[in-house]
C-alpha cells in the first residue's frame, strides 16, 4: 500500500513536471516516485562517478593527442630552423640592413597570410 504525501513545488517546477508527465503519458506521482528512487539509490553516485570517469578518460585521450601534435609541430620547426641555419651563410655587413628590411616585409606578409588562413578556417592538409 502506498502512503500519501504532500509537497509544495514552485510554479515552474510544477509546470515542467506536468508537461513531462503528459509527454511521457505517465502520472506525476509515478515520475516523482521514480525520481526519488533514483536520487536516493546507493548506486546513483557510482553511476555518476562512472560517467565522469568516462568523460575524463576521453578528455585525457584528446589532450594526449593534442600534446603529440604539438610535439610533432615543434620538432618540425626545430628541424627546419636547423636546416635553414646550416644552409644559409651569414651575410656581409653591407647587406645586413637591406636583408633586415626585406625580412621584416616578408614577416609582415607571413603574419597577414597566417591571420587570413586562421580566419577562414583553411588548414594545411598533409
Amino acid at each position: 500500500m502506498k502512503s500519501k504525501h504532500t509537497f509544495r513545488l514552485s510554479p515552474e517546477v510544477a509546470r515542467h513536471l506536468a508537461d513531462y508527465a503528459a509527454r511521457k503519458r505517465v502520472s506525476q506521482a509515478e515520475l516523482v516516485e521514480a525520481a526519488l528512487v533514483s536520487f536516493m539509490s546507493p548506486d546513483g553516485s557510482e553511476r555518476m562517478e562512472a560517467a565522469f570517469s568516462r568523460r575524463i578518460d576521453r578528455v585525457i585521450r584528446e589532450l594526449e593527442r593534442l600534446d603529440r601534435h604539438v610535439e610533432i609541430g615543434n620538432e618540425a620547426l626545430a628541424l627546419f630552423v636547423r636546416f635553414w641555419l646550416t644552409a644559409n651563410p651569414p651575410l656581409p655587413d653591407a647587406a645586413v640592413a637591406a636583408a633586415q628590411a626585406k625580412g621584416k616585409e616578408r614577416y609582415d606578409s607571413f603574419v597577414q597570410a597566417l591571420a587570413r588562413r586562421m580566419d577562414t578556417g583553411e588548414r594545411l592538409n598533409c
